[in-house]
């Protein structure tokens, strides 16, 4: 590909908030004047939602989900079923020619299961999480080619054909570093990070590792973000030029983005 294309992840919490998911849509189209983009997308507030209907509280350890087999069957449903298609549905209206798959389409995304953690003296089995083993992106390069927005489900597959949860962050900047992006951006509702998540004024237009380090001391990064900013980071090291967190209304002006440098 003679473009570079830049990655987009989104949070199914976006799904929730109509006008925040126009938003973002009119940004991809906008992103796509510049270069092919890939949109991949999480989902865990609706598949806790749909966890707990089921009678099932699904655990959360430092902002990643232990996956049990009926987890596993959870997510599928929430991920590459209601989730994917309602977001193509969405950028089908904006003229975007969306196409929807998981990350295991194709053996795009290969795992291998997660070995167990031991986090704050607890070992800790993850269950049905994987962990990348290799990206093979001919498939979405086809896609972009021909001119499609591929929106991708982070389930990825190992060599024996078991499925995988795995985590959004760490799917799209696995694709980004296999698409050799010119750019990944990681959107969340309330845009860049923030010392004080009441306080606007708060925001850190740049964030490098000594700051991220001071965050986890000092309490005011932790869950989800810590995984986003560990994610942004693995991105730098792995050669993607341009790394933001921001707000799905923020694409391109990025004018309360978090810039993740050195």
């Amino acid at each position: 590909m003679s473009i570079r294309p830049i990655v987009v992840k989104i949070g199914g919490a976006l799904l929730e908030a109509p006008e925040a998911l126009d938003a973002f849509w009119k940004g991809v189209a906008d992103l796509r004047r510049e270069a092919p983009v890939v949109v991949v997308h999480g989902g865990g507030p609706q598949a806790t939602a749909l966890a707990r209907r089921l009678g099932h509280q699904p655990r959360i350890v430092q902002g990643r989900r232990v996956t049990t087999e009926l987890d596993l069957q959870i997510l599928q449903w929430a991920l590459r079923g209601e989730l994917n298609l309602r977001l193509v549905a969405a950028a089908l209206q904006h003229g975007l020619p969306a196409v929807g798959l998981a990350a295991a389409d194709g053996g795009t995304l290969r795992v291998r299961r997660r070995p167990p953690w031991t986090i704050e003296g607890e070992t800790v089995d993850f269950g049905f999480v994987g962990d990348v083993a290799r990206v093979e992106p001919a498939l979405l390069r086809h896609l972009l080619e021909g001119g499609y927005v591929p929106v991708v489900a982070p389930l990825g597959i190992d060599d024996e054909g078991q499925l995988y949860n795995v985590n959004a962050d760490t799917v799209a900047c696995a694709l980004a570093e296999a698409l050799q992006a010119r750019a990944f951006l990681l959107v969340t509702e309330t845009g860049g990070v923030h010392r004080n998540p009441d306080d606007p004024s708060s925001l850190l237009p740049h964030c490098d590792r000594a700051t991220f380090e001071a965050g986890l001391r000092d309490g005011w990064i932790g869950g989800g973000m810590r995984v986003k900013l560990e994610v942004a980071f693995q991105a730098l090291d792995r050669g993607i030029p341009e790394v933001h967190i921001l707000a799905p209304d923020d694409l391109l002006a990025r004018r309360r983005a978090t810039s993740v440098v050195p």
